[in-house]
């Protein structure tokens, strides 16, 4: 059987023991900063030396189309405030044509920072979605 690339489309995220459905997720991205250094020993031609620096990822962006008797979202976003912030741990998974978990996320001690709700407009036929950013203390991707 031929290997080929997955499509995005086929995904989950989970927390609480619940797959909530998005139909959008963006910033599953870490990085690593790079530190440069240089000496007085060094000539002006040399070039600097470079050591790992301090990881860094993103916030998380998930959208979901708005339904009439669920507002979950909504209620963990408006039960968050200083110090009683609600944490959850968050996976997401790329799924196989099967549904079978090939890569997933996990995304630790995430909270809502922002939550945004449509644009409305009288002429549209637009489905209501909202947006949730949250912000986290770590990401590892993982393959089962």
């Amino acid at each position: 059987m031929p290997s080929y690339p997955l499509p995005v489309f086929r995904f989950k995220v989970t927390w609480n023991n619940l797959d909530i459905g998005f139909s959008d997720v963006t910033g599953l991205s870490r990085e690593l900063q790079s530190i440069e250094y240089r000496d007085g020993l060094m000539t002006g031609t040399t070039l600097p030396l470079r050591r790992p620096g301090l990881a860094k990822a993103g916030n998380i962006t998930l959208k979901q189309g708005i339904v009439e008797d669920n507002n979950d979202l909504y209620d963990w976003f408006n039960n968050n405030g200083a110090p009683n912030v609600e944490r959850r741990d968050v996976v997401i998974s790329l799924l196989n044509d099967e549904g079978d978990i090939v890569m997933y996320w996990e995304i630790s001690q995430a909270w809502p920072v922002k939550c945004e709700g449509p644009g409305l407009k009288a002429t549209g036929n637009e489905i209501a979605i909202q947006t949730l950013e949250l912000v986290h203390e770590g990401i590892a991707t993982k393959i089962p």
